[in-house]
């Protein structure tokens, strides 16, 4: 079981707040950093990727209407990174951090892993 966990989060998203609970079923209360009102430096951002080792195509939030007006369905990774990073409306959530590792928690099971 971790000691400390943060979950990047939407309050808005169903999984995002499954991932929450099963967080909290574990015992732990997580840091929740709303990443649509406190957003990841790009440095942060570059780092949750890393860690979960994920490319920014991985991660990148496909079904958003602004991932197809920026034309990023054709785009590098280093330009969706910064789409990324400029717009978090774009970054796939939950990301989740324990002392076990991190996780983009889609599917929500997937946090079971580092929990």
């Amino acid at each position: 079981m971790p000691q400390d966990a943060t979950i990047y989060h939407n309050p808005r998203c169903s999984t995002s707040r499954n991932v929450l609970e099963a967080i909290r079923a574990t015992g732990v209360e997580p840091t929740i950093v709303e990443y649509l009102k406190t957003p990841p430096s790009r440095d942060g951002l570059r780092k949750l990727l890393d860690d979960a080792g994920l490319k920014p195509s991985e991660a990148v939030r496909k079904r958003e209407a602004l991932y197809t007006e920026l034309g990023l369905a054709d785009a590098d990774e280093e330009t969706i990174f910064a789409a990324m990073a400029d717009n978090p409306i774009l970054i796939e959530r939950p990301i989740v951090v324990t002392d076990k590792g991190t996780r983009l928690a889609r599917p929500a099971a997937t946090v079971e892993e580092i929990l």
